[in-house]
């Protein structure tokens, strides 16, 4: 007996863990942009997912490999100085003059030896490399067997023609920052090991290339003849597959183990040539372990559901047919010269108090971001998470797309759609932690805490509750890097925003530590140079395959070289998500007015890397979430619910709160970086706070943490509140729009000219310039000036293209637009030209050079 619903075919077999219940079986087709409502399976409220929280081992630290230089090099620090160290002038400097034979030497500094390093690589559950065998074992010549015996001759044949360029010599950085020369023997060392790992991968797996599509090797793969299963498990005595397929038979199908602690087996097609596993079937390993006998969904799964009444997720055989597969019609945009970033999360992306899906997200979301002006999307909790409330961020299945939003054919016809927008997708990536949770992710997978992961405390994040990667591990290394290609080759996403990059780099993992921007604080014992490591391999791999995409890291730390090319020794991003501007609002939004310095505004909004770039952010989803504030309800409080209708007079609080939020958003963008990012709903000011639906939890410390009784009401956004046309929020919105637009118009962000003329502590005045604008602050609360004159370096007519006090915006309209402004000559704020204007208290306004000086 078969029953459908939203492509998933459950044969009505017994639960592998609850023999009393039945499951429905599922089957339907996916086509293009058709919405469906036949995934309340996944999405009622009911079957809401609890997290399960792993009894805490007994965690003994183990050994790993830090990396210090040997002569450490106390430099001046020439970041963290006070507001005095404000750049004034943002052009960019002359090329670097040095002796050439400190280059010279830096360039024959000689790697460490090749034995030294293979000695020092750590060594888990697979081969050093030096040894060639994961198991261990004694490597016999240079004919060493490969994990997956044979198969990387296949991957030869079948590689497409993509390839990635050979490592440079990682010298530039010493050319971009002189500094870094003191701390060459760190950073020699560092590119060594990314150069070693690069020379070892070649020799052992066929190149990059074809080690980044470990997908085509583990997990399920179909072939004419049926399906293989491999998996990575060198801890399990015993593995076999079971699922719906075998009725959950452990002795059906029993896998073999070969030398390096893969297991494998091979189903061949039914008689009549169907598929030996059905489409949408539930699978898992079931493997007896040093932690006993234990039920896991595959490591390589490509899709898991949580069926309703049950706690655990099973895995899911997702193969359609070839006609129901999901063909891409649109061309993938190319990158912008200046990104445009709308932070969203797609099931908290309704209006109504309910999990959103692909398909709605797609036909209500995506428009409106393309009307407001934003050229790329940023999906966040695209991962495989069993725990709802952790926002994504505790994966449990690391190639698999939520479940809980649709299928991967819905998430492939949302990336489509916003392709043919030309809005580029990029995803929210977590390579940095992973679910600390047994039963459904990787922690404990083979029964013991080394698997995936460093063992003992080292291997997990207190804070987080979750488990570290073991950067140093060859099957980890292949496991993150083909997880990397997955997203961006399955589906098409056009870059990643890496999450906690900074608890990645540091074994400190930036945990309760203050960057001063001292360099010994980056290249020193507490650097985890493989994680490094691994981070250049990806960033190589992403730029060598897919030159177009995007890569974002999440650093607080300002760790040097961090967004510049591996080629050159960097750790290769293409951006640093500039994270202290948003700290730096919140604190000044817990002060009085009079007690904000300009000075300190400026500094924190340009205090940056030279040539690397930054997206800044007023805030992100981090301020908007339960227990923080949001920019918006720091500034107006409780007085947002009663206040925010036109029909009635504002009070003090929402003016005021009103035309902050909008100069803050403006100068973020002005000045702050390259790119430039929004959470979802903030660009109106959305009210009060995000808090995911979750029920009472017990912390394995025995903490009791209260819930919400499963509350979606404040887990949607309410872009209702931004249309109506009624409300305060709408001239908000009408702003942000306009302030993107006119970055599209002009890409001041990207503009090789920036120079800041003014920052006046008395009359609470920034100017600035960026290209062909001027942009103009009066933050003073009370005070406005006429016939003010601001410096400026290109002479000739200037009009009002951007103006805060606009009615339109929620403004009182006290400047006139269709005023021309000409400049006069004569050096004024050290700029060689000026002119005369009207500065509004508390209003943001931007003027555009739009014709040269009068001829005579």
């Amino acid at each position: 007996m078969v029953s459908t619903l939203s492509g998933i075919r459950f044969p009505l077999l017994p639960s592998a863990y609850n023999n009393n219940n039945d499951s429905a079986s599922l089957h339907s087709s996916f086509n293009g942009y058709r919405r469906t409502s036949s995934l309340s399976l996944f999405l009622t409220n009911s079957s809401f997912s609890r997290k399960i929280f792993a009894g805490k081992s007994s965690y003994d630290s183990d050994s790993s490999l830090t990396v210090a230089a040997s002569k450490k090099v106390l430099v001046p620090d020439s970041q963290s100085d006070g507001s005095s160290s404000v750049t004034e002038q943002l052009e960019a400097p002359g090329t670097v003059s040095e002796d050439p034979q400190v280059l010279e030497d830096v360039d024959n500094v000689a790697m460490e030896d090749d034995k030294k390093v293979e000695d020092e690589v750590k060594k888990s559950d697979v081969p050093s490399l030096d040894a060639g065998n994961v198991d261990g074992t004694e490597a016999k010549g240079e004919e060493t067997p490969h994990p997956l015996d044979g198969t990387v001759s296949t991957a030869k044949k079948n590689a497409t023609q993509k390839s990635i360029p050979p490592p440079g010599n990682g010298k530039k950085i010493y050319e971009i920052d002189p500094l870094l020369v003191g701390f060459r023997d760190h950073l020699d060392y560092r590119y060594g090991q990314y150069k070693r790992l690069r020379e070892e991968i070649d020799k052992y797996e066929g190149g990059l290339e074809v080690f980044s599509r470990g997908y085509e090797k583990f997990g399920f793969t179909r072939s004419a003849e049926g399906i293989t299963y491999r998996e990575w498990a060198p801890g399990a005595k015993s593995a076999s597959l079971i699922g719906d397929f075998n009725n959950w038979n452990t002795n059906a199908d029993v896998m073999t183990r070969n030398e390096f602690g893969v297991w494998e087996i091979f189903l061949p097609n039914n008689a009549d040539g169907s598929p030996p596993i059905p489409h949408g079937s539930r699978v898992k390993i079931r493997m007896d372990t040093p932690s006993g006998i234990k039920d896991s969904i595959p490591a390589w799964i490509k899709f898991s559901v949580q069926a309703p009444g049950e706690i655990p997720y099973n895995g899911i055989y997702y193969d359609p047919p070839e006609e129901e597969n999901y063909v891409f019609q649109h061309s993938q945009p190319k990158r912008p010269k200046s990104l445009r970033i709308y932070e969203a999360h797609v099931g908290m992306s309704s209006t109504e108090p309910k999990i959103n899906t692909y398909a709605e997200f797609r036909d209500d979301v995506l428009p409106r971001i393309k009307r407001l002006g934003y050229n790329a999307v940023q999906l966040m909790a695209i991962q495989e998470h069993s725990y709802y409330a952790s926002f994504g961020y505790h994966v449990t299945n690391f190639f698999a797309p939520s479940s809980r939003c649709g299928t991967p054919d819905d998430l492939k016809s949302l990336i489509d759609r916003a392709h043919e927008l030309g809005i580029l997708v990029l995803m929210d990536i977590v390579h940095s932690h992973a679910s600390n949770n047994v039963l459904d992710g990787l922690n404990m997978f083979d029964g013991t805490d080394s698997h995936y992961f460093h063992s003992g405390s080292r291997g997990y994040h207190w804070m987080w509750d979750s488990r570290l990667f073991n950067y140093g591990s060859w099957e980890v290394l292949r496991y993150l890097l083909s997880n990397a290609r997955w997203w961006l080759e399955e589906y098409k996403f056009d870059g990643f925003r890496f999450d906690g990059v900074t608890s990645m780099m540091y074994t400190h993992h930036g945990l309760e530590v203050a960057f001063t921007g001292n360099y010994n604080e980056y290249f020193g014992l507490a650097t985890d140079v493989d994680a490094v490591t691994y981070l250049m391999l990806v960033n190589d791999l992403i730029h060598g395959l897919y030159p177009e995409a995007v890569t974002i890291g999440e650093d607080v730390s300002g760790m040097p070289t961090f967004c510049v090319s591996v080629q050159d020794g960097g750790v290769g991003f293409d951006y640093r998500l500039h994270m202290a501007i948003a700290d730096k609002w919140i604190e000044l939004l817990q002060k009085i007015d009079e007690e904000w310095q300009m000075g300190d505004i400026v500094h924190t909004l340009t205090n940056r890397r030279w040539r690397e770039k930054c997206v800044a952010y007023a805030e992100s989803h981090d301020q908007a979430l339960v227990g923080d504030k949001t920019i918006a309800f720091w500034l107006m409080d409780k007085d947002m619910y009663d206040f925010m209708a036109l029909d009635r007079p504002a009070t003090p609080l929402v003016d005021r709160g009103i035309a902050l939020h909008k100069m803050i958003r403006l100068i973020t963008m002005g000045l702050g970086g390259e790119g430039y990012l929004n959470f979802m709903g903030n660009e109106f000011g959305h009210p009060e706070w995000i808090d995911f639906p979750r029920g009472t939890q017990q912390l394995p410390n025995g903490k009791i943490v209260p819930g919400n009784n499963n509350s979606f009401d404040k887990c949607r956004r309410r872009f209702d509140l931004g249309d109506a046309n009624y409300l305060r929020y709408h001239g908000l919105q009408e702003f942000d729009q306009a302030m993107q637009h006119l970055e599209e118009t002009y890409c001041f962000m990207t503009s090789e000219h920036q120079y800041i003329s003014r920052k006046d502590e008395g009359d609470r005045v920034i100017v600035f310039e960026r290209g062909n604008l001027v942009f103009v602050f009066n933050f003073h609360w009370s005070k406005s000036y006429t016939d003010y004159r601001v410096g400026c370096l290109k002479p000739g007519k200037y009009k009002i293209v951007l103006d805060s006090d606009e009615k339109l915006f929620g403004g009182f309209n006290r400047i006139d637009h269709s005023a021309e402004y000409f400049t006069t000559d004569g050096w004024f704020d050290d700029r060689p030209h000026s002119f005369l204007l009207y500065a509004p208290c508390r209003t943001a306004v931007v003027y555009a050079l739009i014709a040269g000086p009068a001829k005579d």
